[in-house]
């Protein structure tokens, strides 16, 4: 009789498996594969080897606590030429001396998670089992049976190996972009994110069809859009919008998702203080892009938040153009949720592809503080049926906006704002360059056409399918040249009269600083003008000048100046209205890198800022990371007040570990200068 098998060592293939599976900066001690793909293990035994005619070797694979065969949760195989479909197997793919090379196989519609392996082997009578070692298995943009199957190389490049990118700010006339560092392949994110799969409230609750439905990304989506805000659960970031992050980080210094989600762990799963849209969703994409589906961050300008989906914010103002009463309607400067790459088997064809998901705590979907998966698709189409949230997604593009004046004696009158269109320049980053990529075309329809009116009646937005009133006379909000931090400069009220009569009217001008959310800070400029008269067929322009000692010490860290024109004609009750959002910009932050960035050579990075203010800058600090550049989070602090006109300047050290493109993010933040962001793409070459 042979004798029994005895299993010495198991071979994970790390190199290999890495390069196949596109996980190369996961694999350097953990097995990380994709499903749907093939990957290889080799057994080595001690004394004799494998035999066909004599061994039988089966496999088990299970993951979760309560693995089972109906949940597709555990599956057993035994080592067979005949390859299923869509199923577990093992074969072999070559044997020499004392080592057996084997092919695993794995469903493409298998959970995704950590999975254990396990090998019973028997010769005659005599049988043992041996636990291999576990392994992690992702979804697989690269495989067409998978339901986040991409078919372009270049876009599954962009959306889920690159670890850096942009995410858009500022405002619809001057769009502000700030690079960010995903880093979902840096060291420990990927247990980080298997982690807030595991603190989910759904597996607490019932973990074994948790992890059943592990296996759909339209599930995992849901679930990362709930956890990365802690509204109901064991979630990463606290939302705060009030400028008073003193006991945490201001969402403004984050430069990265990886310094948020390694505090997390390490602090036993609190929450991170604070966090704000654009930040909700740079940490969902992390998170995404980790566990394999194609994800995107996207940002809206002129964004409504509707609380009772009518599909309509009501503003209403006093005699002056100030919001009176609940603010809990709004239009925001910009808002940031995240897209990602799915089929949708629970849905019609035709709503697969790119679908929204939204992790900013906003309103509640299902009793949970989570928004989509919902098809770009179907908010282009008006079908606010359409799971999951629909109609919120809808009226964040597509709301109209009413302006109510009330005046002294407490009669409304409505009020004309031409300046005002929800859901513009909707932005992310273009595939594979630094440049920005405009989609708002596949969330609606061009403005006036006919499939833009289908769409309207479609989702019963019986506002926008009304005309608007013209009362002859129009006016926007015009700016200078210059706008910088820390400079003086004008805006500009300017008014059209298009009839043939004179109008005697009366003009506030009015500038307070602003949050990116629409919350209003103190004013920073105002003019009154009690008799402008507008001749017949006449333009003028009325200027308000801003002064950096106005608004300096009551500028947030949005940047943001509102300008509001209210021009009152009291003869006929007429009111017009017309705001526009500025954003100062920053200084340069220049970096150099000194030496050639070789893969695992120290390298230095030259960082200086240059102080725009008339003042002296105090409490001056420079943070530094990039995946791929450093291990961690470097932080600089100058110790002396920087004067002004002079350069603040840092070197900091960088250890280069892979060979290819990537990009050194830098926040710098003092007492008077907030939260500013540079960038520098670096190519490191071999050794």
């Amino acid at each position: 009789m042979a004798e029994e098998l005895v299993l010495e060592r198991l071979d994970l293939e790390l190199e290999a498996n890495g390069h196949d599976h596109h996980t190369a900066d996961l694999c350097r001690e953990k097995l990380v594969v994709r499903r749907g793909q093939a990957f290889r293990l080799t057994l080595h035994f001690k004394g004799r080897n494998y035999e066909a005619s004599v061994d039988s070797l089966t496999f088990s694979v299970t993951t979760g606590p309560a693995p089972s065969k109906e949940a597709g949760t555990r599956a057993r195989f035994p080592l067979s030429d005949a390859v299923e479909e869509g199923a577990w197997t093992a074969k072999v793919v070559d044997q020499r001396d004392s080592a057996l090379s084997l092919q695993f196989s794995t469903p493409p519609n298998a959970p995704i998670g950590l999975y254990r392996l396990s090998l019973e082997a028997s010769t005659g009578y005599q049988g043992s089992s041996f636990v291999l070692g576990h392994f992690i298995l992702l979804f697989n943009p690269w495989c067409a049976e998978d339901s986040v199957y991409l078919d372009s190389d270049e876009e599954r490049q962009e959306y889920i190996l690159t670890q850096h990118g942009f995410i858009y700010q500022g405002s619809a006339k001057f769009i502000n972009n700030i690079p960010w560092n995903f880093g979902q392949f840096e060291d420990g994110i990927l247990d980080i994110c298997l982690l807030l799969l595991d603190k989910n409230p759904k597996f607490l609750r019932d973990a074994g069809r948790d992890c059943s439905r592990r296996s759909s990304p339209v599930y995992v989506g849901r679930v990362v859009s709930g956890m990365v805000n802690c509204n109901d659960d064991q979630g990463v970031l606290l939302g705060r919008w009030d400028n008073n992050y003193g006991d945490g980080i201001s969402p403004m210094f984050w430069i990265g998702s990886v310094d948020i989600l390694r505090r997390w762990k390490s602090s036993g799963c609190q929450r991170v203080k604070y966090g704000q849209c654009w930040v909700f969703a740079a940490v969902a994409c992390t998170v995404l892009r980790c566990l394999g589906i194609p994800t995107r961050v996207v940002t809206n300008y002129n964004s409504a938040h509707d609380q009772n989906s009518n599909l309509l914010i009501e503003y209403f103002r006093n005699e002056f153009g100030e919001i009176q009463g609940d603010k809990s309607e709004m239009i925001w400067n910009f808002h940031c949720w995240v897209e990602s790459w799915m089929s949708r088997p629970d849905l019609q064809p035709g709503y697969e592809g790119w679908q929204a998901l939204d992790p900013t705590p906003q309103e509640k979907s299902e009793g949970t503080y989570c928004c989509g998966p919902v098809p770009v698709r179907a908010i282009k189409e008006g079908d606010l049926s359409t799971k999951y949230d629909a109609p919120f997604v809808f009226a964040e593009v597509n709301a109209d906006v009413v302006d109510w004046i009330r005046q002294e004696d407490g009669s409304m009158h409505k009020s004309i704002n031409h300046s005002l269109v929800v859901g513009l320049k909707i932005s992310t980053k273009s595939v594979g360059r630094d440049q920005r990529q405009d989609i708002t075309d596949t969330y609606k329809y061009p403005e006036g056409s006919p499939e833009e009116r289908e769409a309207f009646k479609r989702a019963n937005h019986l506002n926008k399918l009304t005309d608007k009133e013209n009362t002859g006379l129009a006016m926007r909000i015009r700016v200078s040249q210059s706008m910088s931090m820390g400079s003086d400069f004008d805006v500009f009220a300017y008014i059209t009269n298009n009839t043939s009569e004179e109008h005697t009217c009366r003009l506030l001008l009015c500038a307070r600083t602003v949050s990116y959310n629409g919350i209003l800070g103190p004013e920073c400029g105002t003019k009154d003008l009690l008799n402008l008269s507008l001749a017949p067929f006449s333009e003028k322009s009325i200027p308000l000048r801003i002064l950096y000692e106005k608004y300096c010490d009551c500028l947030t860290e949005s940047n943001l100046i509102k300008v509001r024109g209210l021009l009152t004609e009291p003869a006929v009750n007429s009111y017009l209205l017309a705001e526009r959002d500025i954003y100062l910009e920053n200084p340069e932050i220049k970096i150099r890198i000194l030496g050639e960035p070789k893969q695992k050579r120290k390298l230095v990075a030259e960082v200086s800022l240059r102080n725009p203010l008339t003042t002296p800058l105090s409490n001056c600090i420079f943070t530094v990371e990039g995946a791929g550049l450093t291990e961690e989070q470097k932080v600089v602090e100058i110790p002396d007040p920087v004067e002004a006109g002079e350069e603040a300047k840092v070197r900091v050290d960088l250890l280069p570990l892979h060979v290819g493109r990537h990009k050194l993010v830098v926040n710098f933040e003092s007492d008077k200068l907030k939260a500013v962001k540079g960038f520098r793409n670096v190519i490191v070459g071999p050794a």
